[in-house]
């Protein structure tokens, strides 16, 4: 069965219609849901128009592509963790542009031995390899970074700004070479260069700012998917691209704004922690000590709140205590406690981390607020639950012109009448600043598992621990 070129396009223009719904959806997490399933039904009709469109002649390899593809993502959707889904994201971003790179060197083949290379077609091939290696690369970089498989650490080294620049012109050039002679030894090193590119664009990033990568690969991967659709002549597919690199760049802006970043800085990389020992307007902080509670301590102060904030960061994800924190809100609120929950734009590993796992507890859309929502009623909250987050209420970042991550926009957690602070140790946070947080003479720190700690205040709450 084949269908028309015409019904093709309407197919398309339906199926990018629904991409664009989808993005609208996945704007709040009350109608993400929607946005995930408007988002798979134009994914559908996209897949069916072009497996019946004129220029598909076999079917073999298409087939075998869908069922090891499709067994592979089941086996990863029913295996992986909440945890892990930075990394996964990161994962499926160099997916994006490897596919990139090979349809542009399988194209550049093809036409080649059927003598159909122009200058348009050569420009666009350019264009593909380069964006793709440079974001197959970058996101492995970024998913071994996440994974722990290499540090989170920046690496720097001198004129490592001037090298990449360098290389960057240089891959230009090529490409520039290419377009214009079709020679594949410009091919080939152009895309390995770009590859280069890739590496030493990504590894000067600091753990703490991996939110902002994700985002910027995944701006990538749509230009990558872009130039592609250009390369087929595939209008859905260059404005699917389209979508993801404006959507993913516009997403970097708002967390680069978040996280007092420059966008240059992330689309040219070396951005990363600089942290160089304590601050110094921390020593005097410091030299205080902490103080540490008990979770009976928490709890009595909870249970007599009007108003109790949680701030969610990366240490909740990975004790995976989002389904405790949902008890424990249950519990104050039928104490007549109002409960909510203070998420900052690059809390956790990747955008909205936060925000997926408090949806899959369950907790209501209308509880959970953003940064410049919730930072007005910090001054009137009795106590804030601070569950492994650090930089993002690190008052170091209003208060020490010295600290790496100063002029940061921060949950102003500390305005409360009382901080708890749920902690494994003393490390500091993924971006190895010291959290003044911890010395304020309104914090105690509770040591121990978040869930383990959660799931303590919550049988107290129950009677269990009087």
């Amino acid at each position: 069965m084949q269908i028309s070129a015409n019904a093709q396009a309407v197919a398309y223009l339906v199926s990018a219609i629904l991409f664009i719904l989808s993005l609208k959806g996945l704007t709040h997490p009350a109608s993400a849901r929607r946005g995930n399933f408007l988002g798979m039904a134009g994914m559908l009709i996209a897949v069916i128009a072009t497996l019946v469109g004129n220029e598909v002649q076999s079917y073999g390899f298409i087939i075998a592509g869908i069922v090891a593809g499709g067994l592979i993502g089941a086996v990863l959707a029913m295996r992986i963790q909440m945890t892990a889904m930075p990394q996964l994201v990161a994962a499926l971003h160099s997916f994006v542009g490897l596919a990139a790179v090979l349809v542009a060197i399988g194209t550049f083949l093809n036409k080649r031995d059927a003598g159909l290379l122009n200058a348009l077609l050569m420009g666009e091939l350019s264009a593909g390899a380069i964006i793709g290696a440079i974001t197959f690369t970058g996101s492995v970089i970024a998913f071994g970074k996440l994974q722990g498989l290499i540090s989170g650490k920046p690496v720097k080294f001198a004129m490592q700004h001037q090298l990449n620049a360098l290389i960057a012109l240089v891959t230009v050039a090529l490409g520039v070479h290419f377009a214009a002679t079709g020679s594949i030894v410009s091919l080939i090193l152009m895309t390995l260069l770009a590859l280069l590119l890739g590496v030493t664009l990504i590894i000067p990033i600091g753990g703490a700012d991996m939110p902002v990568i994700i985002s910027m690969l995944n701006s990538y991967s749509g230009w990558a998917a872009a130039a592609t659709g250009f390369t087929l002549h595939n209008n859905l597919l260059i404005i699917v691209g389209a979508l993801v690199g404006f959507s993913g760049a516009i997403l970097s802006y708002i967390m680069c704004k978040a996280m007092n970043r420059s966008i240059l800085n992330v689309v040219f990389g070396g951005f990363g922690s600089d942290s160089t020992g304590a601050p110094s307007a921390g020593a005097a902080a410091m030299e205080k000590g902490i103080k540490s509670a008990s979770v009976d301590d928490a709890v009595y102060w909870m249970e007599d709140a009007n108003r109790v904030i949680v701030v969610p960061g990366y240490g909740m994800a990975v004790a995976q205590a989002q389904h405790a924190l949902k008890e424990l809100m249950e519990l104050l609120e039928a104490r007549g406690v109002e409960v909510k929950f203070g998420v900052h734009p690059v809390a956790g590993r990747m955008p909205g981390h936060m925000n997926v796992l408090l949806a899959e507890a369950d907790i209501p859309y209308d509880h959970v607020l953003e940064m410049d929502e919730i930072n007005s009623e910090f001054a009137s909250t009795d106590v804030t639950l601070v569950v492994g987050a650090n930089d993002v209420v690190n008052p170091a970042a209003k208060d020490d012109a010295s600290s790496p991550i100063y002029g940061m926009p921060i949950l102003e957690a500390g305005r409360s009448k009382q901080v708890y602070f749920l902690k494994r140790s003393m490390n500091p946070g993924y971006s190895g600043v010291d959290n003044l947080l911890f010395y304020q003479d309104n914090t105690s720190l509770i040591f121990g598992d978040a869930k383990d700690t959660i799931e303590g205040m919550v049988n107290a709450l129950k009677g269990g621990g009087h």
